[in-house]
């Protein structure tokens, strides 16, 4: 965070407030100096810190129902002190999954099977959130650790996928057919029956994909949206699908709790979706009631040359915190406790989103509060023998 230079007379000093934003943006306002560890309260939602389990796909699902496996994986990380559990992408239609074990929520018998989950995330102290998705062109393929290749018949597990315009992700796979306006109403409508889903389930946080070319990314982006009706050229016909979902999700969420939209500030390609449109999003987003954006990037072009580098995608995070006066959430190569603490502090996001980090240790958050200093709020059954242990 920028400090004011002592040097200067007080009324030449730029004013730089307690969140990190410059006087004059959109998030210029006066509010308590908070950390990693502090509570943020969005709504009627409070979380315990600022730590949260990014969704991450599993690629396990059967027939999109989660598992014990996607029980004890999420389950673990609430056990391991982070403040909110964002299930993986979670798809809308069985057509939208990336993959045939991605996990689902087009059918009422996928409820339980989450709502199991939920239960039990927030027995542990955190909130559990879920992330509704529809993969779009990027559907109809193999897991990763297969190769991740579009299947591309039927006869190889595959099916057809739909986009805005019939153009493949990588060269050599098949065109996706472009939705039409009845196809578009049908998203729409998926994304609104899923969020109903998702709150009988009992998430207390939903989270609109519209990020890494998926779908709702492929309707913003000008490289995948080759459409000359009014969801396509301009920036407003480009915003209008995902205006729309998070217009009718909010709608469907009770005014108690948080919308997210998870975002994709660049594509790190020329001609594609940038930063300042990815601002104007953000504030049609907070119109609409959208509470905070979580700021990723790329994936909607296969050779992007992303400057993979530590915490590389915090300054988009910073920028539409500022400029659109919404909350946001960082995001992307974020593993020491320090520098996420940093991030908070320095004004550069509200919550700090841990992937690949959290994979590797499911007990982050309670060695975070040991290096900065507090006492690791281990469960009951876990601290009386490590504290014991320690003396």
């Amino acid at each position: 965070m920028d400090e004011p230079t002592a040097s200067l007379p007080a009324d030449q000093v730029p004013r730089v407030l307690a969140h990190g934003c410059p006087a004059g943006t959109d998030h210029d306002r006066e509010v308590p100096e908070s950390d990693l560890l502090s509570p943020l309260t969005i709504r009627g939602v409070t979380f315990r810190n600022r730590i949260v389990m990014s969704p991450m796909c599993q690629y396990v699902a059967a027939e999109g129902l989660a598992s014990d496996w996607h029980l004890v994986h999420l389950g673990s990380r609430a056990v391991g002190g982070v403040a909110l559990v964002i299930v993986e992408a979670t798809a809308v239609t069985p057509d939208g999954r990336i993959s045939a074990g991605d996990m689902g929520i087009w059918g009422e018998q996928h409820v339980e099977p989450l709502a199991r989950i939920a239960r039990f995330v927030h027995s542990q102290g955190a909130v559990a959130g879920i992330q509704l998705a529809h993969a779009g062109r990027k559907a109809s393929c193999e897991p990763p650790w297969k190769g991740g290749a579009s299947l591309k018949t039927p006869a190889a597990g595959g099916w057809t996928v739909v986009a805005p315009s019939p153009v493949p992700f990588n060269e050599g796979d098949p065109a996706p057919m472009p939705l039409d306006e009845a196809g578009i109403e049908g998203v729409v409508a998926a994304f609104e029956a899923a969020a109903q889903r998702a709150l009988k389930a009992g998430f207390r946080v939903i989270e609109i994909h519209a990020a890494h070319g998926y779908l709702l990314h492929e309707f913003l982006s000008p490289l995948s949206n080759r459409r000359t009706d009014r969801y396509g050229g301009s920036l407003e016909n480009r915003m209008r699908l995902t205006l729309r979902v998070a217009e009718r999700l909010r709608q469907q969420v009770p005014a108690e709790l948080p919308l997210f939209v998870r975002i994709s500030a660049t594509d790190w390609a020329e001609g594609g979706w940038d930063v300042e449109q990815s601002v104007a999003l953000a504030r049609r987003l907070k119109d609409l009631g959208v509470d905070l954006i979580d700021v990723s990037s790329g994936a909607l072009v296969p050779k992007a040359r992303i400057p993979v580098s530590k915490g590389y995608q915090v300054p988009f995070a910073r920028k539409i915190r500022c400029e659109a006066g919404i909350q946001t959430g960082a995001v992307g190569l974020i593993t020491e406790p320090h520098h996420a603490n940093e991030i908070v502090t320095g004004g550069d996001a509200d919550l700090v989103f841990l992937a690949r980090e959290l994979l590797r240790e499911p007990y982050w958050a309670l060695k975070a509060e040991q290096e900065l200093g507090v006492e690791p709020s281990w469960p009951t059954p876990y601290g009386y023998a490590v504290k014991r242990r320690a003396k």
